[in-house]
Protein backbone atom coordinates (compact mmCIF):
# COMPACT_ATOMS: atom_id res chain seq x y z
CA UNK A 1 0.00 0.00 0.00
CA UNK A 2 1.11 3.58 -0.62
CA UNK A 3 0.93 5.41 2.70
CA UNK A 4 0.92 9.21 2.73
CA UNK A 5 2.21 11.51 5.48
CA UNK A 6 1.27 15.16 4.96
CA UNK A 7 2.78 17.99 6.95
CA UNK A 8 0.49 19.08 9.79
CA UNK A 9 -1.05 22.48 9.12
CA UNK A 10 -2.99 23.18 12.31
CA UNK A 11 -1.52 26.24 13.99
CA UNK A 12 1.57 25.40 16.06
CA UNK A 13 1.28 21.67 15.38
CA UNK A 14 4.79 20.27 15.09
CA UNK A 15 4.12 16.54 15.45
CA UNK A 16 4.28 14.16 12.49
CA UNK A 17 2.13 11.17 11.59
CA UNK A 18 5.05 8.80 10.98
CA UNK A 19 8.54 9.17 12.42
CA UNK A 20 11.50 7.95 10.35
CA UNK A 21 11.62 4.84 12.52
CA UNK A 22 8.00 4.05 11.70
CA UNK A 23 8.65 4.63 8.00
CA UNK A 24 11.34 1.96 8.13
CA UNK A 25 8.82 -0.48 9.61
CA UNK A 26 6.29 0.17 6.83
CA UNK A 27 8.95 -0.16 4.15
CA UNK A 28 10.24 -3.39 5.70
CA UNK A 29 6.71 -4.79 5.36
CA UNK A 30 6.72 -4.03 1.64
CA UNK A 31 4.76 -0.79 1.70
CA UNK A 32 5.67 2.53 0.09
CA UNK A 33 5.63 5.75 2.09
CA UNK A 34 5.18 9.22 0.57
CA UNK A 35 6.14 12.03 2.96
CA UNK A 36 5.45 15.68 2.24
CA UNK A 37 8.58 17.83 2.13
CA UNK A 38 9.26 19.32 5.56
CA UNK A 39 6.76 17.12 7.38
CA UNK A 40 9.33 16.08 9.97
CA UNK A 41 10.87 19.51 10.57
CA UNK A 42 9.12 19.88 13.91
CA UNK A 43 10.86 16.81 15.32
CA UNK A 44 14.22 17.63 13.75
CA UNK A 45 13.92 15.02 10.98
CA UNK A 46 14.69 16.54 7.59
CA UNK A 47 13.79 15.09 4.21
CA UNK A 48 17.13 13.31 3.89
CA UNK A 49 16.44 11.41 7.10
CA UNK A 50 13.13 10.24 5.67
CA UNK A 51 14.78 9.27 2.41
CA UNK A 52 17.31 7.20 4.35
CA UNK A 53 14.40 5.47 6.08
CA UNK A 54 12.99 4.50 2.67
CA UNK A 55 10.40 7.21 2.06
CA UNK A 56 9.78 9.15 -1.12
CA UNK A 57 9.48 12.91 -0.65
CA UNK A 58 6.43 14.65 -2.16
CA UNK A 59 6.68 18.28 -3.20
CA UNK A 60 3.41 19.26 -1.55
CA UNK A 61 0.25 18.07 0.18
CA UNK A 62 -1.69 17.85 -3.07
CA UNK A 63 0.65 15.10 -4.24
CA UNK A 64 0.35 13.17 -0.98
CA UNK A 65 -3.44 13.25 -0.91
CA UNK A 66 -3.77 12.49 -4.62
CA UNK A 67 -1.50 9.43 -4.62
CA UNK A 68 -1.77 7.77 -1.20
CA UNK A 69 -4.30 5.08 -0.43
CA UNK A 70 -3.93 5.64 3.32
CA UNK A 71 -3.26 9.01 4.98
CA UNK A 72 -1.59 8.93 8.39
CA UNK A 73 -1.79 12.19 10.36
CA UNK A 74 -1.81 13.48 13.91
CA UNK A 75 -4.50 16.15 14.14
CA UNK A 76 -7.95 16.23 12.62
CA UNK A 77 -7.94 17.29 8.95
CA UNK A 78 -8.38 20.99 8.37
CA UNK A 79 -10.83 22.19 5.67
CA UNK A 80 -8.12 22.33 2.99
CA UNK A 81 -7.23 18.73 3.84
CA UNK A 82 -10.64 17.11 3.99
CA UNK A 83 -11.42 18.63 0.59
CA UNK A 84 -8.45 16.66 -0.80
CA UNK A 85 -9.72 13.31 0.52
CA UNK A 86 -11.64 10.95 -1.73
CA UNK A 87 -13.66 7.78 -1.67
CA UNK A 88 -11.62 4.65 -1.16
CA UNK A 89 -8.94 6.35 0.93
CA UNK A 90 -8.27 5.45 4.54
CA UNK A 91 -7.68 8.30 6.99
CA UNK A 92 -5.94 7.32 10.22
CA UNK A 93 -5.62 10.19 12.72
CA UNK A 94 -7.22 11.93 15.68
CA UNK A 95 -10.65 13.22 14.65
CA UNK A 96 -12.62 14.46 17.71
CA UNK A 97 -15.79 14.73 15.64
CA UNK A 98 -18.40 15.08 18.39
CA UNK A 99 -18.11 18.87 18.75
CA UNK A 100 -17.23 19.47 15.08
CA UNK A 101 -20.16 19.26 12.67
CA UNK A 102 -18.29 21.04 9.87
CA UNK A 103 -15.45 18.53 9.81
CA UNK A 104 -17.88 15.61 10.09
CA UNK A 105 -19.89 16.82 7.12
CA UNK A 106 -16.68 17.36 5.14
CA UNK A 107 -15.52 13.80 5.79
CA UNK A 108 -18.95 12.40 4.99
CA UNK A 109 -18.97 14.23 1.65
CA UNK A 110 -15.49 12.93 0.77
CA UNK A 111 -16.48 9.27 0.99
CA UNK A 112 -13.34 8.50 2.99
CA UNK A 113 -12.96 5.71 5.57
CA UNK A 114 -11.97 7.65 8.70
CA UNK A 115 -10.54 5.84 11.70
CA UNK A 116 -10.08 7.92 14.85
CA UNK A 117 -7.15 7.23 17.14
CA UNK A 118 -9.23 8.33 20.12
CA UNK A 119 -11.88 5.60 19.75
CA UNK A 120 -9.68 2.61 18.83
CA UNK A 121 -9.86 0.11 21.71
CA UNK A 122 -7.72 -2.72 23.03
CA UNK A 123 -8.72 -6.14 24.37
CA UNK A 124 -9.52 -4.63 27.77
CA UNK A 125 -11.68 -1.85 26.35
CA UNK A 126 -8.96 0.74 26.92
CA UNK A 127 -7.99 3.51 24.50
CA UNK A 128 -4.39 2.66 23.56
CA UNK A 129 -3.95 5.38 20.92
CA UNK A 130 -5.39 8.13 23.09
CA UNK A 131 -3.42 7.16 26.19
CA UNK A 132 0.06 8.42 25.17
CA UNK A 133 -1.20 11.90 24.28
CA UNK A 134 -3.35 11.93 27.43
CA UNK A 135 -0.20 11.22 29.41
CA UNK A 136 1.60 14.10 27.73
CA UNK A 137 -1.35 16.49 28.03
CA UNK A 138 -1.88 15.62 31.69
CA UNK A 139 1.71 16.46 32.53
CA UNK A 140 1.71 19.59 30.38
CA UNK A 141 -1.49 20.81 32.05
CA UNK A 142 0.38 21.38 35.30
CA UNK A 143 3.21 23.18 33.53
CA UNK A 144 0.61 25.37 31.82
CA UNK A 145 -1.16 26.01 35.10
CA UNK A 146 2.10 26.96 36.78
CA UNK A 147 2.83 29.50 34.06
CA UNK A 148 -0.71 30.92 34.17
CA UNK A 149 -0.51 31.37 37.96
CA UNK A 150 2.23 33.97 37.50
CA UNK A 151 1.13 37.52 38.05
CA UNK A 152 2.35 38.89 34.70
CA UNK A 153 0.33 36.13 32.97
CA UNK A 154 -2.88 37.24 34.67
CA UNK A 155 -2.77 34.81 37.57
CA UNK A 156 -2.75 35.50 41.32
CA UNK A 157 1.05 35.24 41.64
CA UNK A 158 1.33 31.82 43.28
CA UNK A 159 4.05 29.18 43.06
CA UNK A 160 2.45 25.75 42.66
CA UNK A 161 4.54 24.07 45.33
CA UNK A 162 5.03 27.04 47.61
CA UNK A 163 8.23 27.24 49.65
CA UNK A 164 9.02 26.34 53.28
CA UNK A 165 6.74 28.40 55.49
CA UNK A 166 4.40 29.37 52.64
CA UNK A 167 1.46 27.19 51.69
CA UNK A 168 1.35 25.66 48.19
CA UNK A 169 -1.40 26.04 45.63
CA UNK A 170 -4.55 23.92 45.80
CA UNK A 171 -4.97 21.90 42.60
CA UNK A 172 -8.33 20.31 41.77
CA UNK A 173 -8.29 17.58 39.14
CA UNK A 174 -11.73 16.67 37.76
CA UNK A 175 -11.48 13.18 36.31
CA UNK A 176 -9.27 10.34 37.48
CA UNK A 177 -8.39 8.76 34.13
CA UNK A 178 -5.09 8.92 32.29
CA UNK A 179 -5.01 12.72 31.97
CA UNK A 180 -6.07 13.29 35.55
CA UNK A 181 -3.65 10.76 36.98
CA UNK A 182 -0.66 12.25 35.17
CA UNK A 183 -1.72 15.79 36.06
CA UNK A 184 -2.00 14.79 39.71
CA UNK A 185 1.39 13.07 39.64
CA UNK A 186 3.04 16.22 38.31
CA UNK A 187 1.25 18.47 40.79
CA UNK A 188 2.08 16.22 43.75
CA UNK A 189 5.69 16.05 42.59
CA UNK A 190 5.90 19.84 42.65
CA UNK A 191 4.51 19.98 46.16
CA UNK A 192 0.96 21.21 45.45
CA UNK A 193 -2.06 20.20 47.51
CA UNK A 194 -4.03 17.93 45.16
CA UNK A 195 -7.62 16.73 45.14
CA UNK A 196 -8.97 14.33 42.50
CA UNK A 197 -12.68 13.96 41.73
CA UNK A 198 -14.14 10.97 39.92
CA UNK A 199 -17.46 9.13 39.74
CA UNK A 200 -15.99 5.63 39.93
CA UNK A 201 -15.49 4.32 43.47
CA UNK A 202 -13.19 1.61 42.12
CA UNK A 203 -11.04 4.20 40.39
CA UNK A 204 -10.92 6.35 43.53
CA UNK A 205 -9.67 3.34 45.49
CA UNK A 206 -6.97 2.77 42.87
CA UNK A 207 -5.93 6.42 43.07
CA UNK A 208 -5.79 6.27 46.88
CA UNK A 209 -3.43 3.32 46.62
CA UNK A 210 -1.38 4.97 43.87
CA UNK A 211 -0.82 8.24 45.70
CA UNK A 212 -0.55 6.82 49.20
CA UNK A 213 -2.19 9.82 50.86
CA UNK A 214 -0.30 12.44 48.85
CA UNK A 215 -3.52 13.37 47.03
CA UNK A 216 -7.08 13.46 48.34
CA UNK A 217 -9.86 11.73 46.47
CA UNK A 218 -13.56 12.59 46.50
CA UNK A 219 -16.61 11.25 44.72
CA UNK A 220 -17.68 13.75 42.07
CA UNK A 221 -21.08 15.38 42.48
CA UNK A 222 -22.32 18.90 41.78
CA UNK A 223 -21.96 19.67 45.49
CA UNK A 224 -18.39 18.38 45.80
CA UNK A 225 -17.35 20.19 42.61
CA UNK A 226 -18.69 23.45 44.04
CA UNK A 227 -17.00 22.86 47.40
CA UNK A 228 -13.62 22.13 45.84
CA UNK A 229 -13.86 24.97 43.31
CA UNK A 230 -14.22 27.41 46.21
CA UNK A 231 -10.73 26.58 47.54
CA UNK A 232 -8.94 25.71 44.30
CA UNK A 233 -6.20 27.86 42.83
CA UNK A 234 -5.98 25.58 39.78
CA UNK A 235 -8.63 23.37 38.18
CA UNK A 236 -7.66 20.71 35.65
CA UNK A 237 -10.54 19.51 33.48
CA UNK A 238 -9.66 15.90 32.67
CA UNK A 239 -13.02 14.35 31.81
CA UNK A 240 -13.45 11.96 28.90
CA UNK A 241 -16.49 10.28 27.37
CA UNK A 242 -14.96 8.26 24.47
CA UNK A 243 -16.01 9.75 21.14
CA UNK A 244 -18.63 12.04 22.67
CA UNK A 245 -18.73 15.68 23.67
CA UNK A 246 -17.36 16.32 27.15
CA UNK A 247 -19.97 17.09 29.84
CA UNK A 248 -19.99 20.67 31.13
CA UNK A 249 -19.11 20.04 34.76
CA UNK A 250 -18.08 23.59 35.67
CA UNK A 251 -20.82 26.05 34.76
CA UNK A 252 -20.45 29.77 34.25
CA UNK A 253 -22.38 30.44 37.45
CA UNK A 254 -19.84 28.36 39.41
CA UNK A 255 -17.02 30.75 38.49
CA UNK A 256 -18.32 33.38 40.90
CA UNK A 257 -17.69 30.96 43.78
CA UNK A 258 -14.01 30.57 42.86
CA UNK A 259 -11.00 32.56 44.00
CA UNK A 260 -10.25 35.64 41.89
CA UNK A 261 -7.67 34.89 39.17
CA UNK A 262 -7.95 31.13 39.71
CA UNK A 263 -6.67 29.14 36.72
CA UNK A 264 -8.77 26.61 34.77
CA UNK A 265 -7.00 24.27 32.32
CA UNK A 266 -9.43 22.40 30.07
CA UNK A 267 -7.67 19.32 28.68
CA UNK A 268 -11.02 18.10 27.30
CA UNK A 269 -11.22 21.02 24.86
CA UNK A 270 -10.71 18.70 21.85
CA UNK A 271 -14.06 17.15 22.75
CA UNK A 272 -15.77 20.51 23.30
CA UNK A 273 -14.45 21.19 26.79
CA UNK A 274 -15.75 20.33 30.26
CA UNK A 275 -16.11 23.95 31.42
CA UNK A 276 -19.10 25.89 30.12
CA UNK A 277 -16.90 28.93 29.53
CA UNK A 278 -14.22 27.07 27.55
CA UNK A 279 -13.34 27.90 23.95
CA UNK A 280 -10.34 26.62 21.96
CA UNK A 281 -7.15 28.65 22.16
CA UNK A 282 -3.71 28.34 20.59
CA UNK A 283 -0.13 28.24 21.84
CA UNK A 284 0.21 31.84 20.58
CA UNK A 285 -2.64 33.08 22.77
CA UNK A 286 -3.28 30.27 25.25
CA UNK A 287 -5.34 32.07 27.90
CA UNK A 288 -8.27 34.40 28.33
CA UNK A 289 -10.39 35.56 31.27
CA UNK A 290 -14.03 35.02 32.10
CA UNK A 291 -15.43 36.58 35.27
CA UNK A 292 -11.87 37.30 36.36
CA UNK A 293 -10.79 33.63 36.15
CA UNK A 294 -8.00 32.57 33.79
CA UNK A 295 -8.82 29.89 31.20
CA UNK A 296 -6.19 27.83 29.35
CA UNK A 297 -7.80 25.83 26.53
CA UNK A 298 -5.13 24.98 23.96
CA UNK A 299 -6.57 22.31 21.69
CA UNK A 300 -3.29 20.60 20.77
CA UNK A 301 -1.25 20.74 23.94
CA UNK A 302 1.09 17.82 23.06
CA UNK A 303 2.06 19.65 19.87
CA UNK A 304 4.28 21.86 22.02
CA UNK A 305 6.62 18.92 22.71
CA UNK A 306 6.60 17.21 19.30
CA UNK A 307 9.68 15.04 19.73
CA UNK A 308 8.30 13.34 22.84
CA UNK A 309 4.74 13.32 21.53
CA UNK A 310 5.50 11.97 18.06
CA UNK A 311 7.61 9.13 19.43
CA UNK A 312 5.01 8.21 22.05
CA UNK A 313 2.17 8.36 19.53
CA UNK A 314 4.02 6.29 16.92
CA UNK A 315 4.86 3.65 19.51
CA UNK A 316 1.12 3.17 20.03
CA UNK A 317 -0.21 3.60 16.49
CA UNK A 318 2.38 1.57 14.59
CA UNK A 319 0.86 -1.93 15.04
CA UNK A 320 -2.59 -0.69 14.04
CA UNK A 321 -1.28 1.30 11.08
CA UNK A 322 0.70 -1.67 9.77
CA UNK A 323 -2.40 -3.85 10.02
CA UNK A 324 -4.38 -1.32 7.97
CA UNK A 325 -1.59 -1.10 5.41
CA UNK A 326 -1.37 -4.89 5.17
CA UNK A 327 -5.11 -5.58 4.88
CA UNK A 328 -6.81 -2.32 3.97
CA UNK A 329 -10.44 -1.89 5.03
CA UNK A 330 -10.65 -5.66 5.55
CA UNK A 331 -8.62 -5.14 8.73
CA UNK A 332 -11.67 -3.48 10.27
CA UNK A 333 -13.74 -6.61 9.80
CA UNK A 334 -11.30 -8.85 11.61
CA UNK A 335 -10.08 -6.55 14.38
CA UNK A 336 -12.68 -5.42 16.92
CA UNK A 337 -10.54 -2.62 18.34
CA UNK A 338 -9.89 -1.05 14.94
CA UNK A 339 -13.55 -1.39 14.04
CA UNK A 340 -14.40 0.58 17.18
CA UNK A 341 -12.16 3.29 15.81
CA UNK A 342 -14.17 3.59 12.61
CA UNK A 343 -16.08 6.88 12.81
CA UNK A 344 -17.03 7.45 9.17
CA UNK A 345 -17.19 5.07 6.21
CA UNK A 346 -18.24 6.10 2.72
CA UNK A 347 -20.74 8.76 3.77
CA UNK A 348 -22.02 7.02 6.90
CA UNK A 349 -21.45 7.89 10.57
CA UNK A 350 -20.40 4.66 12.28
CA UNK A 351 -19.76 5.89 15.82
CA UNK A 352 -22.81 6.10 18.08
CA UNK A 353 -21.41 8.85 20.31
CA UNK A 354 -20.61 11.07 17.32
CA UNK A 355 -24.04 10.41 15.86
CA UNK A 356 -25.78 11.29 19.12
CA UNK A 357 -23.69 14.44 19.69
CA UNK A 358 -24.35 15.82 16.19
CA UNK A 359 -27.87 14.43 15.66
CA UNK A 360 -26.77 12.55 12.54
CA UNK A 361 -27.98 9.17 11.33
CA UNK A 362 -26.02 6.27 12.82
CA UNK A 363 -25.01 3.17 10.86
CA UNK A 364 -23.37 0.30 12.79
CA UNK A 365 -19.83 -0.29 11.59
CA UNK A 366 -20.47 -3.90 10.61
CA UNK A 367 -23.44 -2.84 8.46
CA UNK A 368 -21.53 0.03 6.86
CA UNK A 369 -18.60 -2.23 5.98
CA UNK A 370 -20.93 -4.80 4.45
CA UNK A 371 -22.77 -2.23 2.32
Amino acid sequence: MLVGVPKEIKIHEYRVGLTPGSVREYVARGHKVLVEAGAGAGIGADDDVYKSAGATIAANADEVFAKARMIVKVKEPQPAEWRRLNQGQILFTYLHLAPDLEQTEGLLASGVTAIAYETVTDARGGLPLLAPMSEVAGRLSIEAAGAALRRFAGGPGLLLGGVPGVKPANVLVIGGGVVGTHAARMAVGLGAMVTILDRSIDRLRQLDDLFGGQARTRFSTIATIEEELAVADVVIGAVLVPGASAPKLVTRSMLSGMKPKAVLVDVAIDQGGCFETSRPTTHDQPTYEVEGRVHYCVANMPGAVPVTSSEALNNATLPFGLLLADQGVAALEGHTGLRTGLNIHRGMVTNQAVSDSLALQFTPAAKALAA
